[in-house]
């Protein structure tokens, strides 16, 4: 693909994820396509049906989140490194939130996107906390489905609390990580 191609397709896809968190995905394509200074025709070439494009916009979403988990790894802390990424996934759910309507409309253009998830976010956040383990920087009876499951619960019920509140939340859960951190499985908890 040409360089200028990439760079209307992440435009693209960069801006569409701003739209629809703001007016959802039933925004208008001539909206998208004008705040990403392409022609409409250049957006219904990459992304033929509407949901083309929002299938596109949360696979990036997921990439992003996933590759978000080496990068933390490597700058911090594996403690650190997994309150960060914990945060990142619920920056993840928060920009969810916008696609969920059409996620669960039954298009077939989004079969996939759960077995997408599942190969991508669950192996990062796995790693992330083996190697926290492993430090003995937290409890070790905790696998990567609890967690995923966990954060998003607290996000969505904690949607309409108020700017910070999620985030808040979660920095409580992963704090409470640390708890029984280096014991074996089968000790006290």
């Amino acid at each position: 693909m040409r360089a200028d191609a990439q760079r209307n397709i992440d435009t693209l896809l960069q801006t569409a994820l701003a739209v629809f968190s703001t007016s959802g995905v039933d925004a208008p394509i001539r909206e998208i396509a004008e705040k990403a200074g392409v022609g409409v025709g250049t957006l219904y070439r990459h992304f033929p049906q509407r949901a083309d494009l929002i299938a596109a916009v949360f696979r990036r979403e997921i990439d992003a989140c996933a590759d978000a988990a080496s990068t933390l790894a490597a700058e911090r802390g594996p403690f650190e490194a997994l309150a960060g990424w914990m945060q990142r996934y619920a920056a993840f759910i928060a920009a969810k939130r916008g696609l969920a309507k059409a996620l669960h409309s039954g298009d077939p253009a989004f079969d996939t996107l759960p077995g997408y998830f599942d190969q991508h976010l669950r192996p990062a956040l796995a790693t992330l906390l083996e190697v926290a383990v492993a430090a003995g920087e937290i409890r070790a009876d905790v696998d990567a489905d609890e967690l995923l499951g966990a954060v998003a619960s607290l996000c969505m019920s904690a949607h309409n609390a108020g700017p910070g509140r999620a985030e808040r939340m979660v920095a409580l859960l992963v704090d409470g990580l640390r708890y029984g951190a280096g014991r074996s499985v089968d000790g006290p908890g």
